[in-house]
């Protein structure tokens, strides 16, 4: 489904050049421009992925991360991201946390892997324990990018590991984790599918990206499939 879909451009659809990040094209109009970051509203896209992001499964593990009624947020991830070869661009260090609007800042995300992910072919890296650390301001850029030049943070970034997964395998981690991923320097093009989730009382806040799509609570015993589309 996913390649099928980058390769018709199903939308809705991110593209790299929409974000401007190092490595990407400068514009869609540009060589590469139309290469695929994100297909967006993955469970619109494929019923087994809406199955599986509402899992018993699943369920299970994130009641003990964040209590009894866990709710899956449309509005955030809900994706198949895609890191192709050539034009996938680099994400530098940076908390999920910056794009979303909750009352408390205490989510998940779970990340299955589609394939291998490695170094090489641009697979994430974390900073173990920053999700419990406090920044002030000045760490970050002016899009909320750890800033690498800055002295503290370039002893923390020694502390960096890879994250290695083969497909199948599932990486919970928390919205204030410290995470980046490099560009695909394999042949082949990487996807894996992103979720998120919050505890049923941590509210998004009203008339915020957060709040523009609704929350879903996990089943144990069945799945419905979505048609939903991405809002500004």
């Amino acid at each position: 489904m996913a390649q099928d879909h980058v390769a018709r451009e199903v939308q809705p659809i991110e593209y790299e050049a929409d974000l401007g990040y190092p490595g990407a094209p400068p514009s869609r109009t540009a060589k590469g421009g139309r290469t695929v970051r994100r297909l967006l509203q993955a469970c619109s896209r494929e019923p087994l992925l809406a199955q599986w992001a509402i899992s018993a499964q699943l369920r299970c593990y994130l009641t003990q991360l964040l209590g009894a009624e866990v709710m899956l947020v449309l509005a955030h991830h809900n994706c198949i991201m895609t890191k192709h070869p050539q034009f996938g661009s680099e994400t530098g260090w940076h908390r999920d946390i910056r794009y979303w609007s909750f009352e408390r800042p205490d989510l998940i995300s779970v990340w299955l892997a589609l394939g291998t992910e490695h170094e090489e072919n641009g697979g994430l890296w974390i900073v173990p324990g920053s999700h419990a650390m406090n920044f002030d301001r000045v760490h970050f850029d002016d899009a909320l990018f750890l800033r690498e030049d800055e002295g503290s943070n370039r002893a923390l970034l020694a502390r960096r590991v890879p994250v290695n997964l083969k497909q199948g395998d599932v990486l919970f981690f928390h919205c204030r984790l410290l995470h980046s991923a490099g560009r695909n320097r394999s042949s082949e093009t990487k996807y894996s599918a992103v979720f998120t989730y919050a505890d049923k009382n941590n509210h998004p806040i009203r008339d915020t990206r957060s709040a523009s799509l609704p929350l879903v609570a996990l089943s144990p015993q069945y799945a419905p499939v979505w048609d939903v589309q991405e809002r500004e």
